[in-house]
């Protein structure tokens, strides 16, 4: 059996410790919590940014959500739970009724709010599975179900989520099973792991066709799920019925319908656990009080009966914050080995303009959307896919809840220091000035600067402007060189701003390809003209990583024909460490998810 402890990922393992909690009925011993602050908590205008909150499903464990952590825990501060008996959380308690929907909840309940800062924070909850359910239940207004942290919710993210208990006849097949004893159970399981990565147990969540470190990932959380525990949590789960009414055990329609905030549903194309038609049911419980968001592609095939795989707005199309005053930015990301690989440099002299946005109650609005194959019910750790899951709720959570839950915003907020200060320009310093020829046309530059010995535009023109025909400086504010020098080297240049730590906008990225199929075009005429042998583009930012990888992926993309995974890598290996930004990756990824489109939000 593969130990959790062993197994748990980096990031987690830091930021965790076991406690004990004690509700109405029980006390839990050594339940792992996963908390980490956000980096800038104490820099940021109050209240406190949302306490996102994440609650894994039945048999599975915090570490399920490492990925999707990695990418949300620079956006606010993150709070993960190992219930009783998973993970890393000690099976220390044995009644089976400590393993109820309500007690469980209850628990829930306890620990977050032992988090959360009582200075106002509120709560964000990201399930997955039953634990989509279990969020429903902390977040409904329902009269019969309401809790005291409901008040303190301000959205909703459910992955994968269950919309009803099952009915009265599968309810009394279940508890037959369920008393099975735990020797003949964990034969059973054993049994069906026969074959490993190949077994019926694997496939069944990861489909027969998923990547290898998928079904290994799959084949992990399996073994380190307990037979003993599971049987607890299922049983809890299973409603007991009077007179043809569930009650208790898994939410249904009046849990849903009691939400008063932002819901984003979101399954997967090829779930066998929980289908996508699952979505559907649930948008109907919240009916007209959640505006629906979604947009169908007309052009999709019907998912199972439900919904067509969603159009859904850019990650990358925000609108700025209102101008109140200039500020400049700087990085301010707490680099952790498990997030990172390195360290990212300040950006150099850039004027923004922010004004902290007034926190308000947020709309009640619905977004749904299904992901196309091959995504299952293991989205939130399935490879192929968590990069978009990543993107999609960064979007929601910036776009629905909170603009000061985007990154870029943030960024722009705290930059207060002048990028060419000493520190930051011994950073630049170490930037390596040009990239290796990328995709046989591009090199991603950092910005040259007028007062530099070894990359000013008259070096640059000697080193290299046999090869180096055009530049693309795509940089918000005024260039610290004379672009004149490259001009007058033979080298053109052309200005296309855009704002740092925000990814570009698809209008941006457009206008950028627009320019480079140009400028390709004109190159070809001029190398006749000229006899060039060589020809291609810089591109530069003010270091040369995030915006400019972002951009040179995209055309890589879709000009040259890369899929996006490929094109991240060539651009990281020959622009070493690539792009750095996780947003900025997961605004790719989610840009090039095939069998999705984008639609403005409404």
């Amino acid at each position: 059996m593969a130990d959790a402890d062993a197994t748990d990922p980096g990031l987690l393992k830091k930021h965790s410790e076991l406690k004990s909690f004690t509700t109405s009925q029980f006390t839990y011993s050594n339940v792992r919590v996963f908390f980490r602050r956000h980096p800038q908590a104490d820099k940021l205008p109050n209240p406190p940014l949302p306490l996102l909150v994440f609650i894994h499903g039945l048999g599975g464990s915090a570490a399920q959500f490492a990925s999707l952590l990695t990418s949300l825990v620079n956006i606010s501060s993150c709070l993960a739970i190992d219930l009783p008996g998973c993970g890393r959380s000690r099976y220390e308690i044995t009644s089976w009724n400590a393993y109820t929907t309500d007690a469980l909840v209850e628990l829930l309940q306890v620990i977050i709010s032992e988090y959360r800062e009582k200075d106002g924070q509120k709560v964000v909850l990201i399930g997955h599975s039953m634990g989509a359910s279990l969020a429903a239940r902390l977040a409904t207004k329902d009269p019969l179900y309401t809790t005291a942290l409901s008040e303190h919710v301000v959205g909703l993210i459910g992955i994968c989520p269950k919309a009803e208990p099952p009915t009265e006849s599968q309810v009394s097949t279940f508890k037959k099973l369920l008393w099975i004893p735990n020797p003949v159970f964990d034969l059973w399981r054993q049994w069906d792991r026969r074959g490993g990565t190949e077994s019926v147990s694997v496939s069944r969540f990861v489909g027969e066709d998923a990547s290898p470190e998928c079904k290994k990932l799959q084949l992990r959380y399996n073994e380190q799920s307990r037979s003993a525990v599971w049987r607890r949590m299922a049983a809890g789960s299973l409603p007991t019925y009077k007179h043809g009414v569930p009650q208790g055990g898994f939410p249904g329609k009046e849990v849903w319908a009691g939400l008063e905030v932002p819901v984003f549903l979101i399954g997967g194309e090829m779930d066998n656990i929980t289908k996508p038609a699952e979505l559907d049911k649930i948008a109907k419980f919240l009916g007209k009080s959640h505006p629906d968001q979604t947009e169908i592609d007309k052009d999709s095939q019907p998912i199972n009966g439900s919904a067509t795989p969603a159009q859904i707005s850019s990650p990358n199309g925000q609108s700025s914050p209102r101008p109140i005053e200039s500020i400049q930015k700087e990085d301010f990301i707490e680099t952790d080995p498990e997030t990172s690989e390195h360290d990212d440099p300040s950006t150099p002299n850039e004027e923004l303009s922010v004004i902290p946005p007034q926190p308000a109650k947020p709309s009640k609005t619905l977004k749904l959307i299904v992901l196309p194959a091959p995504a299952t019910h293991a989205l939130v750790y399935q490879p192929t896919e968590v990069r978009v899951l990543a993107g999609l709720c960064s979007d929601f959570l910036s776009s629905q809840i909170s603009p000061r839950l985007s990154l870029g915003w943030q960024l722009q907020f705290l930059a207060q220091n002048s990028k060419w200060d000493v520190k930051n320009l011994a950073k630049w310093q170490k930037v390596a000035p040009v990239s290796d020829l990328i995709a046989e046309t591009f090199r991603a530059l950092k910005t040259l600067r007028e007062v530099d010995d070894t990359h000013c535009p008259k070096i640059f023109v000697e080193n290299w402007g046999s090869t180096i025909k055009d530049v693309i400086d795509i940089s918000h504010d005024s260039p610290v060189y004379d672009s004149r020098g490259l001009e007058r080297g033979g080298i053109h240049y052309h200005k296309f701003p855009t704002i740092s730590k925000i990814p570009p906008s698809g209008d941006e990225v457009e206008g950028f390809i627009a320019l480079v199929d140009r400028l390709r075009e004109e190159q070809k005429e001029r190398a006749v003209a000229e006899g060039w042998s060589e020809h291609c583009i810089g591109v530069h930012c003010h270091y040369g990583f995030n915006r400019t990888g972002f951009f040179i992926v995209c055309y890589l993309v879709e000009r040259l024909g890369y899929d996006v995974q490929a094109a991240i890598d060539e651009f990281a290996k020959r622009r070493p460490n690539g792009i750095k930004h996780a947003h900025f990756i997961d605004g790719l990824f989610v840009r090039y998810c095939k069998g999705l489109k984008r639609a403005p939000t409404m």
